[in-house]
């Protein structure tokens, strides 16, 4: 079983924690990551991008000349779309591009993503994170007590809202709660930082 140091809010060692080996011991699948980023990416796009196809177009209902005797190239509506103004061939309509994948596979991405953390040494463990009011400036002396200066991602047990606003003006850095956690987010925040909670209530939800 992986361990990890446990650390107080001002970055002293208070203890260690065995992690789950099922869900932050496993060796990353790198295909079933591609595959869980790409889903997650597809889903966030809007898909609203929309053009005129050419029976959609306004106009264009009488023949611009005759078919024949005229020398020029035969036509029939001004708004094919070999005309300008004329409409789009294959043109694009409102869809939807997201794709689900099994939630063996999704479970299975984030266990890889989680385990990729530990193995690069970029989980740190917090004994608790709790802020008595809403300071910005509170939050920036707790990640510099943990030497964190990259893009870091707070996870904890629950929403907590003073932590939450303490944190959302600093650069870099977001907060969320086990369910909020998912394999993009772990994947491009630098740090992972958890509370003891948040990993035992994730290694109930993902175990």
């Amino acid at each position: 079983m992986p361990k990890v140091q446990v650390l107080d809010m001002q970055g002293a060692a208070v203890g260690e924690i065995e992690l789950s080996e099922s869900v932050f011991g496993i060796t990353p699948n790198i295909h079933v990551l591609h595959s869980a980023v790409v889903s997650q990416l597809a889903g966030a796009r809007r898909g609203t991008q929309s053009a005129l196809l050419r029976g959609e177009v306004r106009g264009g209902g009488r023949k611009p000349w005759r078919q024949k005797g005229t020398g020029r190239a035969r036509s029939g509506s001004t708004r094919s779309p070999l005309w300008r103004g004329g409409g789009v061939v294959f043109a694009p309509k409102p869809r939807k591009y997201g794709f689900k994948l099994p939630k063996k596979v999704r479970r299975l991405a984030l266990h890889s993503a989680l385990s990729s953390k530990v193995m690069e040494q970029q989980l740190i463990v917090l004994d608790t994170l709790s802020m008595g009011e809403a300071k910005t400036r509170e939050m920036v002396k707790v990640l510099k007590a943990l030497q964190i200066g990259k893009k870091a991602m707070i996870v904890m047990d629950d929403i907590d809202d003073a932590v939450q606003r303490s944190a959302r003006n600093i650069e870099g850095v977001k907060t969320t709660d086990v369910a909020g956690m998912n394999v993009v987010d772990i994947l491009n925040y630098d740090i992972l930082v958890m509370t003891k909670a948040a990993v035992t209530k994730t290694e109930e939800v993902l175990a």
